[in-house]
């Protein structure tokens, strides 16, 4: 992707940093970035259609409370995603390539990164279920027939501020290595609920089935890869079981102790609010949700940490891969140089031992 515009509207924010952030990230991307400030919503259009004319995506900067973007029509959408410094309604306009919120400026970074990573391969965008947030992105390999499928599951604590693009460059790096990448969106807890949470993420699983019959990718052998709190969830529905058994559960810095993330209140209570309550209001849901509490899962796994993440997971993380093996899990550690997001940069070389790690049990 060579060039990119921002339409952004005026809104208590230093014009010139947020300039600044954005070409500076675009840089580090490979590509350029053009930042007009303008009206929103009304100017979206004409906007959209001068992006769609001169071959460009358009990134579009939005203020608190602006409506939906529905009226778009769908010719000038493919390559429109929205962006919302504050946290708010999810904008399910028809054909919006995303809508990435509540992440502050930083969000502008996630968006370039979406534009620039979708731009390499074909994604098919599936529907799991009938909710607008029930899909996944099926990232294509040049030869799909018989190849793995790796699920990936991202993080962000449970919060609906944090969504699948957080995995792209992952599902990019998987499909250029010769697999397909699953990247699956889920209704988050925050605003579903714990089972909505859970039942989504088990339907995303299944429908690899389905994924199998329609593009012809391998359902046997699947690799269940979650990030941060997208671990939990791997290890949870890999242990519930279903009409998938994955060939693999990796977690990349994953929650693996959910009794001691509450108990050292990592996240700033993030655990609670995802669950519902404490351990004392809920203790059966805590030891179905705790990995520790699960294991073993009867499912090779490999837990991985970067060196310089919370000194709090890279010790549960240690704990977890000894209760794994006493119980008889087959589970590998990889700890390496990096934070709790080198682990989903393709480039680091913790993803570079964790894909090999992957592929070796995948191939057997």
């Amino acid at each position: 992707m060579r060039h990119v515009r921002i339409l952004a509207q005026r809104q208590p924010v230093d014009e010139a940093l947020f300039e600044e952030f954005a070409a500076d990230e675009a840089r580090a991307l490979g590509t350029t970035v053009e930042v007009r400030w303008g009206s929103v919503p009304d100017g979206v259009l004409d906007a959209a259609r001068a992006a769609r004319e001169d071959g460009v995506p358009l990134i579009v900067v939005t203020a608190p409370d602006t409506a939906h973007l529905a009226a778009l029509p769908r010719e000038v959408v493919p390559w429109t995603l929205r962006v919302d410094l504050t946290l708010c309604e999810p904008d399910a306009s028809p054909g919006l390539l995303a809508h990435i919120q509540g992440r502050g400026i930083d969000g502008v970074r996630w968006a370039l990164r979406t534009i620039c990573h979708r731009a390499r391969r074909p994604i098919e965008r599936v529907r799991y279920g009938p909710g607008p947030d029930q899909f996944g992105d099926l990232w294509l390999p040049d030869r799909p027939s018989a190849a793995g499928i790796v699920v990936l599951l991202h993080g962000g604590f449970w919060r609906s501020r944090w969504q699948l693009d957080l995995m792209d460059a992952l599902a990019a790096d998987v499909a250029e290595r010769g697999m397909a990448g699953w990247n699956v969106e889920y209704r988050p807890p925050d605003r579903h609920g714990w089972d909505a949470t859970l039942t989504d993420v088990r339907a995303a699983l299944d429908h690899v089935r389905e994924l199998s019959a329609r593009f012809g990718v391998d359902a046997d052998r699947v690799a269940l890869v979650g990030h941060s709190a997208g671990g939990q969830l791997a290890v949870q529905v890999a242990a519930d079981g279903g009409a998938v058994r994955p060939t693999l559960v990796v977690q990349l810095a994953g929650l693996v102790d959910l009794l001691e993330t509450h108990r050292r209140d990592l996240g700033n209570g993030a655990v609670p609010a995802a669950l519902g309550g404490t351990p004392e209001q809920l203790p059966q849901r805590y030891a179905a949700a705790s990995p520790i509490e699960r294991v073993p899962i009867g499912v090779p796994q490999l837990v991985v940490i970067g060196r310089s993440d919370s000194p709090d997971l890279r010790e549960m993380s240690r704990r977890y891969v000894r209760a794994a093996a006493a119980g008889g899990d087959e589970v590998e550690l990889i700890e390496d140089d990096g934070d709790h997001f080198t682990v989903i940069d393709p480039g680091s070389r913790i993803w570079q031992r964790t894909v090999e790690a992957a592929t070796a049990v995948l191939d057997r």
